[in-house]
């Protein structure tokens, strides 16, 4: 099959007008301009788009799908209350629960051109949600404990949880990770015990890091309104470890953690020079998530410093609990448009170099590039096709910039994963969205209430 489009952006080449690609079972074969191709290959159907961007899928470096239930549910707090509160909400949820919220993120992130997710649960709905809905995913087991003790049990559970996962999971589509939850939900222990484990069984691992003012405080400073907001939490829990007197990108780094493969810091609003050099050094990647770090005013990313030390970095939607939707084109408006209003005009933090954030680069950070993030021969047929044509997109003179300043999940038409459509507008093709639909009813009523 030839799909075609006005546009096609392969990200790591300049774009095409009047384009196509050629995809072949799983694979893209060709790309090139769409009248060579059809010549080349007459018997070939064509799917023409139109006014359209052809691209790769958007790989989103951070998720948490089982929070689609929680969407607006907890609004208007800064971050340590609004976790807290998001925390009493999770236990009136069922393992079912879990599963049909994860289903109803796994659906809109398709629906939004959304093609890799990274994912961070300790329920493991993510896991089988995405399998559910043919999505490609980096999917990381949860752990946390403050307790000291607790940490080999802790620790033995998620292996468990790890083996069972890959049972399941097609390891085209499907890696499992680990991921020790954030500074102030873990024993430095566990950090040591992660890295163990992930070396040992070849695991990636991601970790919520250096994220607000209020763990910066609470790691440096052993005080912040996370130890008050948290006090029941950590109570018979002994915090002598604290106050560190480091920030806590220096405090992970000491534990040993930035030994483990493939290493993904989420957030790193809370760094300076010196934890930025350490990041670089240690091949630390970040997930930058801008709308949820704005929301929960926990501060900006120093994107561009990240870029010229050469830090890997990908855009990351996070959990509709904190940003609502998951929706990689607000991620990249939004994105752009702070880094612009708190650190000036950087000269590469353009309209294509979030296209390329959201792409190629945090692919290339979750370390999958050889496989995604780009539309070239070779690679997997995970395309998206994004209509261009309404009244607040046209005149169209320059792809990229109207992608990211007037797109939206709303324009994108279909969603192929491995040469699969599994998504063309308002019809998924794996995922019953009815019954999702009406499930995502009784949990806003049940959280409600």
């Amino acid at each position: 099959m030839i799909l075609a489009a006005r546009y096609v952006l392969p990200v790591a080449a300049p774009h095409i007008v009047d384009g196509g690609v050629l995809v072949s079972g799983d694979t893209i074969v060709e790309i090139g301009e769409l009248k060579q191709l059809v010549a080349a290959h007459p018997d070939e159907e064509v799917r023409d788009f139109g006014l359209a961007c052809l691209m790769p899928g958007f790989v989103d470096m951070h998720t948490h799908l089982e929070y689609s239930a929680m969407r607006g549910l907890v609004d208007d707090l800064p971050y340590s209350q609004w976790k807290l509160q998001l925390l009493d909400k999770e236990k009136r949820l069922t393992a079912a629960d879990w599963n049909d919220a994860a289903l109803l993120g796994a659906a809109e992130a398709l629906e939004s051109g959304i093609t890799t997710i990274a994912d961070i649960t300790e329920s493991g709905a993510s896991a089988r949600a995405a399998a559910s809905a043919g999505l490609r995913a980096i999917v990381y087991r949860e752990v946390s404990t403050m307790d000291r003790a607790r940490v080999p049990s802790v620790i033995e559970a998620a292996r468990a949880d790890i083996a069972e996962w890959r049972e399941y999971a097609d390891p085209s589509r499907l890696e499992i990770g680990i991921a020790p939850h954030a500074t102030y939900s873990c024993h430095p222990a566990v950090y040591e015990a992660v890295t163990e484990l992930a070396i040992a069984e070849g695991l990636p691992v991601a970790m919520h890091l250096a994220g607000s003012k209020d763990e910066y405080d609470f790691v440096k400073y052993g005080s912040s309104r996370l130890a008050v907001d948290y006090r029941e939490t950590f109570t018979g829990v002994d915090l002598g470890w604290l106050p560190t007197g480091v920030s806590p990108v220096r405090y992970v780094a000491q534990w040993g953690l930035f030994d483990a493969p493939r290493m993904l810091g989420v957030h790193c609003t809370q760094v300076d020079e010196a934890d930025i050099e350490i990041l670089a050094g240690n091949d630390v990647r970040v997930a930058f998530c801008p709308r949820c770090n704005a929301k929960l005013a926990m501060g900006t990313a120093p994107l561009g410093e990240f870029l010229r030390r050469g830090v890997k970095v990908g855009l990351g939607t996070d959990s509709p609990a904190s940003s609502n939707t998951i929706d990689m084109f607000d991620e990249m408006r939004i994105g752009l448009l702070i880094q612009r209003a708190a650190l000036g005009f950087e000269p590469y933090l353009i309209a294509r170099q979030f296209i390329k954030l959201a792409t190629l680069d945090a692919a290339r950070a979750l370390g999958i590039d050889d496989r995604v993030g780009s539309l070239e021969p070779g690679k997997q047929a995970d395309i998206i096709a994004v209509n261009i044509s309404q009244s607040h997109q046209i005149p169209t003179l320059y792809p990229y910039s109207t992608l990211v300043h007037t797109a939206n999940q709303e324009n994108v038409v279909m969603t192929m994963v491995a040469g699969q459509i599994l998504y063309q507008t308002g019809s998924w093709t794996l995922l019953d969205y009815d019954r999702i639909w009406a499930r995502a009813e009784e949990l806003r009523i049940a959280l409600r209430a």
